[in-house]
């Protein structure tokens, strides 16, 4: 005869004890432990301290190159050439016809060291396609100059300390000099306001407005 064991009588689990792993599981919620993200962290760093494990990548839609003949006029000077069409102005400047007066900056537009004259008018060198522009008349700071004197800009520029480590000079020389020609307020403010496309990071505001007003004196 089978006796019923009383239920004071069974036996209990014990809340000390627990599976193992069952603690860390619960806490995070799954089968995710700390201990495997420690050995997926690992295991990560790993393979970026040996590149040669990394898997090859592709990009899908790059396909080949495309090389377009371009012909560009800079500095009164036609250029014949073949690039990518995807290849920006300054770029084209620098690398290839080795212009490097025209700086890279920010090539974010957002600076205006890249800044030159297109038809007369300043244009974000980085902003804007070489291939954009193979009937137009560029200006670079190399060409700002006439018979081997300076634009009165350049002058002012001098005059005034208007640069300090002067990697933006040339656009803000560039920028102030299209300036002259547009329609601007005479007083200071009016000044700063059509030059904060150009950004000094030195801070030379102050001789920079005051080479710009000497040089619209002149030039008036």
């Amino acid at each position: 005869m089978k006796h019923k064991v009383p239920d004071d009588l069974k036996a209990q689990p014990n809340p000390n004890e627990q599976e193992p792993g069952s603690a860390e599981t619960k806490r995070s919620g799954g089968g995710f432990t700390r201990r495997s993200l420690l050995v997926g962290l690992g295991a990560a760093g790993a393979v970026v301290n040996n590149p040669a494990q990394l898997p090859a990548q592709t990009d899908a839609s790059a396909g080949p190159a495309q090389f377009v003949p371009v012909v560009l006029k800079v500095n009164g000077r036609t250029y014949r050439l073949r690039l990518e069409s995807r290849v920006t102005l300054l770029d084209t400047l620098r690398e290839h016809l080795q212009l490097f007066g025209t700086k890279k900056g920010c090539d974010h537009g957002q600076c205006g060291a890249c800044t030159l004259h297109v038809n007369g008018r300043r244009v974000n060198s980085c902003l804007t396609f070489a291939i954009m522009h193979q009937s137009d008349e560029i200006t670079t700071i190399e060409g700002l100059a006439r018979n081997g004197r300076l634009h009165p800009v350049q002058a002012a520029f001098l005059e005034h300390d208007g640069f300090q480590c002067g990697y933006c000079t040339s656009g803000q020389i560039m920028s102030a000099a299209a300036l002259l020609n547009e329609p601007c307020g005479t007083d200071d403010d009016s000044v700063r306001e059509c030059m904060s496309g150009n950004i000094c990071r030195c801070g030379a505001y102050m001789n920079i407005v005051a080479a710009v007003q000497a040089a619209r004196r002149r030039s008036g």
